[in-house]
């Protein structure tokens, strides 16, 4: 179960669909242009490419990508991929029918603001320690949506579609700069998740969560944290959230309730033990924080595993 939080965009009307296959609605901002596509028909090795870096993100059904020469893999709801410019995707869509359409949306970056964010981050923020400057990572192009990533995503589509203030291209400007910050804040995340245990003798970062990891059933505090890194409270709280968008307690939380759902996938387990197993020590705030992060209560899951 993916936890997504897309509110998606509206269907075009079947009388305004000029092709069944990768029907494509256009808004066009300063610095960047929104696609909206949707496919009501099975389809195979249908090409596009961009002139910019684009981000794009899956809504609804199931599409097919092959990027770089590479094997093609499964793209679903919840995920988005970044492509470089004039990259060739070629697309396959195994599923797509009237009855169960593919709709996916691709925005298109200019590179002076990709680059204008990142060097004013870079000069603003420099002491980044997870990677070491800010910017995006393209060899880590296919990613599973944050929440804080669907969310941007979601306000920068409403403000494509549905703004129309004078304001609009303001708006959006701010908007990009910070889908660009949460993106390769998610980029950090992803990475610290996949190497923190190589990296924890020699990154800050990386030996706390490597210490959070090993000790997630146990209390612990940010003052247990920051000396652990060896740094202030203030000081270690603000570079944990600059670095991977959420701050040392919410990623705690969403640590053990990753834990707490792996044990449900395992086991029949009594959703009290799930609890006390994965960190927590109150049930009632378990199974709240549980059904936020994942939309069902735990044994609704369970159920359904």
């Amino acid at each position: 179960m993916r936890s997504t939080f897309l509110a998606g965009v509206p269907w075009r009307s079947e009388k305004d669909l000029k092709t069944l296959v990768e029907n494509r609605t256009t808004y066009t901002l300063n610095n960047c242009e929104l696609n909206i596509f949707e496919t009501h028909q099975e389809a195979k090795d249908v090409n596009l490419m961009f002139g910019d870096l684009v981000l794009t993100t899956m809504l609804k059904g199931k599409k097919v990508m092959h990027l770089f020469n590479n094997p093609g893999f499964d793209y679903l709801p919840g995920e988005s991929v970044i492509v470089p410019p004039n990259e060739l995707m070629k697309i396959d869509f195994p599923e797509a029918e009237t009855e169960n359409p593919t709709q996916c949306i691709a925005l298109s970056i200019s590179k002076e603001m990709i680059d204008n964010t990142f060097d004013l981050l870079n000069d603003t923020l420099p002491d980044r320690m997870i990677p070491n400057e800010w910017g995006l990572d393209l060899s880590n192009f296919h990613l599973i949506n944050t929440q804080d990533l669907s969310e941007i995503i979601n306000r920068f589509v409403r403000i494509g579609v549905k703004e129309r203030s004078r304001e609009k291209d303001v708006i959006a400007t701010l908007a990009l700069k910070e889908l660009l910050i949460r993106l390769t804040q998610t980029q950090a995340r992803e990475l610290l998740e996949k190497t923190y245990k190589q990296m924890a003798s020699q990154n800050r970062l990386a030996h706390v969560v490597a210490f959070i990891k090993s000790n997630i059933r146990e209390d612990i505090t940010l003052e247990t944290l920051s000396a652990e890194a060896c740094m202030s409270k203030t000081h270690f709280s603000r570079t944990f959230k600059n670095d991977l968008g959420l701050s040392p307690m919410d990623f705690i939380l969403k640590e053990r309730l990753n834990l707490a759902k792996n044990y449900l996938r395992m086991a029949n387990y009594q959703i009290q033990e799930v609890c006390y197993m994965s960190g927590f020590n109150n049930i009632t705030y378990f199974i709240r924080a549980f059904k936020a992060e994942f939309g069902v209560t735990p044994k609704v899951f369970q159920s359904t595993r």
